[in-house]
This record gives C-alpha cells, structure tokens and sequence, in this order.
C-alpha cells in the first residue's frame, strides 16, 4: 500500500508550457526533424509524425501525399492538442496547393492551426521585404519549374532557379553542407535581395550565418523558414541566433 496521498503530488504545467507544435515529414527526410529540434526554444515542444513518400521525387509522387495528410495530422499527440501543425514539405506544399493541405490538416486535427512549409517561406521572405531573390534546389528540373511559377505569382521576382536535378529523397540528406554552401554562392546574384535554399531534406540550416557573413544579404532555408513561421503563429517570439537574420527581424 503506498503511503504517498495523489492530494499531495505537486504538478506544474510540464516542459512544453509556452507552445505544442506538430511537423509531418516525408519518410525520407533526413535532415528536417533535428534542425527543428535545434531551433526550438526552451517551453516549446515539438512533435513529428510521417508519411509514406515514394523515394523519387517528382510531382506526380508529391501529389500523392494529401491522400495521408489528414491522417498524419491526426496522429501527432492528439491528446496534447498541438497548436500549429505544419506539412514540412517545400515542393509538395506547391504542387499540392496551400489551401488544399491545410483543410486536410484541418480535417484530422481541427484543433490546431494548420499550415504549410511554403507558407512559412513566403512569410519570411515578405518580413525581410524581399523582391528580387534566387531559388537554389536539390530538385529535378520539372519540380523547379513549378516551384518557379508558385514564386513569381506571390509577388517574387525570381532572377533564376537553379537545381542538382536528384530525385531521390534519401540522397537529398546526405548532400555535404559544404557543397551546399558552394552552391549557395554560386547562385547568388548582386541584384539578388535573399538567397532562398529551398527543401526540407538538406542540410543548409548548418550554413546559412557562414554565407550570410560572406554574401551580405539574408538567407532562407525551408527548415528556418518553417520554424520561425512555426513559433511565430504560436505566439513566441524570441530572437534565436545561429539560424539567420530572419529570427532577428
């Protein structure tokens, strides 16, 4: 028989007391699940759940993926109750559709504000009040094209696009930040206003003060964008440093 009396334990509202936020992520993301960890402020949790993507990538394969959105988004702590639930996939925000994403996050998790990567994207880059930027990708040329188009109807002025044309999700992580960071300078442009590296699944949140040092100009990178797009809608508002001049804005 215990001799503890359940009047007596002491409880507080946990670690996770400022925000709850949920990611669904491709099953063959390798890079965005601990970038978010590391952006995470002390009293915000962060909980992910994934879906079955085909490890090709292209846009009839990322078309596929709202078939499991609304089930993902059911999944992530519902006795929690996230916040924010965010589908954390630049292309697949894209070719998919906004609006149709976040009514099936809606749908398994009408509890939470949904949203997705690109939202987080287009955010960040109308806080910096950018115009003019350059778009650097893993992806092939087909998604670029789209991604091109998505970009230039919100308002951008995409001077180039450019893509290692990989289609396979799995090497998308294990592209080397250094090459990623080359590849970040070699696209930039003197009149470019924000370099923009957009996907989920490489490895650029480790190099974006390094190439905002040596360019002058801000970096965005999906992860980031995501993330403080995240926090932002969640209510918290804290200056992060390491992961770019947007946290600082």
């Amino acid at each position: 028989m215990s001799k503890f009396n359940i009047n007596d334990v002491q409880f507080d509202s946990g670690r996770n007391n400022r925000a709850n936020l949920g990611f669904i992520l491709l099953s063959t993301d390798l890079a965005c699940e601990i970038d978010t960890y590391r952006m995470a402020p002390k009293g915000v949790g962060v909980s992910f759940t994934r879906l079955h993507t085909d490890d090709y990538t292209t846009n009839e394969t990322l078309a596929k993926h709202i078939d499991q959105m609304a089930d993902a988004a059911s999944r992530i702590q519902p006795e929690i109750k996230p916040d924010v639930i965010s589908y954390c996939c630049t292309s697949g925000s894209i070719v998919i559709g906004e609006d149709k994403v976040c009514a099936e996050i809606r749908r398994g998790a009408p509890y939470a504000t949904a949203m997705t990567l690109v939202s987080g994207v287009v955010a960040a880059l109308n806080q910096l009040e950018a115009k003019k930027i350059v778009i650097g990708t893993p992806y092939l040329d087909e998604i670029n094209i789209v991604e091109k188009n998505f970009f230039e109807n919100k308002g951008f002025d995409v001077l180039d696009i450019q893509g290692l044309n990989l289609g396979n999700g799995i090497e998308f992580g294990k592209i080397t930040s250094d090459y990623i960071k080359d590849f970040a300078l070699s696209i930039d442009q003197k009149e470019a206003e924000v370099i923009f590296l957009s996907c989920s699944g490489i490895r650029s949140l480790d190099i974006i003060e390094e190439v905002e040092a040596t360019t002058g100009k801000p970096v965005i990178t999906s992860n980031q964008a995501q993330m403080w797009y995240a926090l932002r809608t969640a209510g918290v508002n804290d200056k992060l440093s390491g992961f770019g001049r947007i946290f600082n804005s």
